[in-house]
């Protein structure tokens, strides 16, 4: 090997070691890497900076923008609840199949990771209100993401990496559905043993939270029914509002008529006016079912036009005005330019409606408010202590449709190439912020800038292996080990060899680091280096034995309260799966010759 080949090789091997131990973040180590080769000689500066040029980061930055966006609005919200059902127990098989088949599907079409980010917290909601654990069902989603995202060049931020590396090989670049065929049964039998394994091998979790939970205080809040509402004709037990886990429906009123006995089977209607008692968590959470809007929903109209509105919560102090006087009476809403949703009286469950309640000193409001309310009132003697709710953001549901209407359009522009996918996703990204829908400190939160810069740096690290002769050198060593297996044993050796890579670094390094080594084997076989190529989107993408071997296991690892050995127990038989499909199915679209 030649010097820069060792250089190469040890500056790789130090930056494995330092991801494996987790003792600093996996950018600053690739950074640290390509920074190296640099000093080195290995790579120029053009080289250093050709990763930050590529399409691929502009790409994957809107569509992370785009799933911030369904997030903050809501989008799809119904669609999601009801897929997972009203909180009714059926056989687990049967749940798993409504959380990861459509899962899969929807992740063909939106980034991973941006995808779990705004489906992880509504499976977590719905688990805690229907009294079930997440650990049954986060991992199972992450992977059902994670093989639906092998089905489309737009499904994973590492699939538009490779394409980028596809193009700067010579190669024609790949279209959105050209893995399709190759995806879509690894996708149907990856969910598919999902489904029969997860209840079996899967074992119930707790967070630390759930340890460390203190008494909960309850809330009161009035939710209503509006036109038009799914809960519209159903029973209550049919809404799935008969066993909600920390809340309790305690009050139905119909044309001024309090209803006593709310029984399971009592039918709800619109216009129904419904008084719910739990903990904040499950207040907040029901001001994101599907079906069911605050009763204060009307006085929201001049802070609909906020979209930096936010939930406080406020104690009312012992010399406010508010003191002996009610929310409907002292003008609550034009007094402070907020409305309240919800009240918690320490050891009193409050009677009849917010508006009419005789406010005392002590009482916790959770108020609706725009962005200055907290530091305005602060120091205000009306209140003892304001504070935002930091955990959990108001629905901007509003703006729900059109953020449907801009992800379904791009969809249909970049599947029927009527515009290319980093023009249309930008342009629908800025046309969000700019109609508001979105605000710049939204799209900034949305935006997981440790992928980006691994991304980026990932392309120097290819180039090096590349070009100091690395990947010649590895590509000679697999000939000579597996080249009496034929075509098809060095695919599966590639695939192997990458699946390995990306269990201990990231998606996008595996990739860089296993893409020239994969054309060179090719090349010394005298094979189409296309379906090397592709073998690389899915080894580096279908990771499914440790937490840290793709970004949505280590999202779902303590959202779950998972072990490092439970991703794996799941694990194995999914990448025993991959292993054996997809150097048959590969050959398929991308022949040898």
């Amino acid at each position: 090997m030649s010097v820069d080949a060792w250089i190469t090789l040890g500056v790789i091997t130090v930056a494995v070691v330092l991801l494996v131990l987790d003792r600093f973040n996996p950018t600053v180590i690739m950074g640290g890497a390509v920074l190296a080769l640099f000093v080195a000689g290995v790579i120029d500066e053009g080289q250093v900076l050709d990763g930050f040029a590529n399409e691929s980061l502009a790409i994957v930055a809107a569509l992370y923008v785009l799933a911030g966006a369904a997030d903050v609005t809501g989008a799809f919200e119904g669609v999601t609840s009801r897929l997972l059902g009203n909180g009714a127990r059926s056989r687990p098989y049967r749940e798993l199949l409504r959380v990861c088949g459509p899962s899969a599907a929807v992740s063909a079409f939106i980034a991973n990771t941006p995808l779990v980010a705004m489906l992880a917290p509504r499976v977590v909601r719905w688990c805690r209100r229907t009294g079930r654990s997440p650990s049954r069902y986060l991992m199972p989603l992450s992977y059902a993401i994670i093989l639906g995202g092998s089905m489309t060049m737009i499904g994973t931020s590492t699939n538009l990496f490779v394409n980028d590396l596809i193009d700067k090989a010579g190669f024609e670049r790949l279209s959105v559905f050209s893995i399709f065929g190759i995806g879509l049964p690894l996708a149907i039998g990856g969910v598919g043993l999902l489904v029969l394994l997860a209840p079996r091998l899967l074992r119930e979790r707790h967070t630390p939270t759930d340890s460390l939970a203190e008494p909960e205080r309850e809330f009161t809040v009035e939710m209503t029914i509006p036109a038009n509402s799914p809960l519209d004709g159903a029973t209550v037990a049919e809404a799935g509002l008969r066993n909600l886990d920390g809340v309790f429906l305690v009050e139905v009123e119909r044309a001024q008529k309090v209803l006593a006995a709310i029984g399971p089977n009592l039918p709800l209607a619109a216009g129904d006016r419904l008084v719910f008692v739990g903990n904040l968590a499950r207040v907040l959470d029901l001001h994101r079912m599907a079906g069911l809007v605050s009763a204060e929903a009307r006085h929201f109209d001049d802070l609909a036009r906020n979209p930096q509105r936010r939930f406080v919560e406020a104690v009312i102090s012992n010399g406010s005005p508010l003191v002996g006087s009610s929310l409907k009476v002292s003008g609550f809403r034009r007094r402070y330019a907020s409305a309240v949703v919800a009240i918690h009286r320490s050891g009193e469950q409050l009677k009849g409606k917010l508006g009419d309640v005789r406010l005392r000193a002590g009482d916790v409001l959770l108020v609706l408010a725009g962005p200055d309310f907290a530091q305005r009132y602060r120091q205000h003697r009306d209140f003892a202590v304001v504070a935002p709710v930091n955990w959990d953001r108001p629905l901007r549901g509003e703006h729900a449709r059109v953020v449907e209407v801009c992800i379904a359009g791009l969809l249909v522009v970049a599947g029927t190439g009527l515009m290319g996918l980093m023009q249309a996703s930008l342009l629908l990204a800025f046309g969000l912020v700019l109609a508001k829908i979105v605000t710049l400190e939204d799209a900034r939160r949305s935006i997981d800038a440790t992928v980006l810069l691994l991304m980026a740096t990932s392309f120097g690290i290819g180039l090096a292996v590349q070009e100091s002769g690395l990947a010649l050198t590895i590509a000679n060593l697999v000939m000579g080990a597996a080249g009496s297996l034929g075509a098809y044993g060095l695919l599966t050796a590639v695939l192997g060899a990458t699946m390995l890579v990306t269990e201990v670094v990231s998606n996008t390094a595996a990739a860089a680091l296993m893409f020239p080594i994969a054309i060179e084997i090719a090349a010394q076989a005298g094979l189409n280096a296309l379906p090397f190529a592709v073998v690389i989107i899915f080894g580096a993408s279908l990771s499914f034995l440790t937490p840290i071997g793709y970004q949505t296991n280590t999202m779902v690892w303590a959202m779950g309260g998972y072990r490092y050995t439970d991703f794996a127990r799941l694990g194995v038989p999914l990448t025993i799966l991959v292993l054996v499909a997809t150097p048959v199915l590969v050959p398929v679209f991308f022949p040898f010759h």
